[in-house]
């Protein structure tokens, strides 16, 4: 169950890693009309967040050998 559970946060973590805009794009672009990016702070939490997310599927990947 934690193999699974890490995979995907590991997944979850590789998306806001390196295309850290298509949240942004599913949950706030669609209600703009024209051109509307997110800011680059948006950006930048979002990695942050995904790193976060890579490091905790890790430790659940791990747990999994130790328990």
């Amino acid at each position: 169950m934690y193999v699974f559970l890490g995979l995907v946060i590991i997944g979850i973590g590789c998306l806001n890693l390196f295309f850290p805009s298509l949240g942004w794009h599913m949950k706030e672009g669609w209600k703009v009309d024209g051109d509307s990016e997110p800011s680059d702070s948006y950006l930048a939490m979002t990695r942050l967040s995904g790193l976060f997310a890579l490091f905790i599927g890790f430790i659940f990947l791990v747990s999994q050998f130790f328990s």
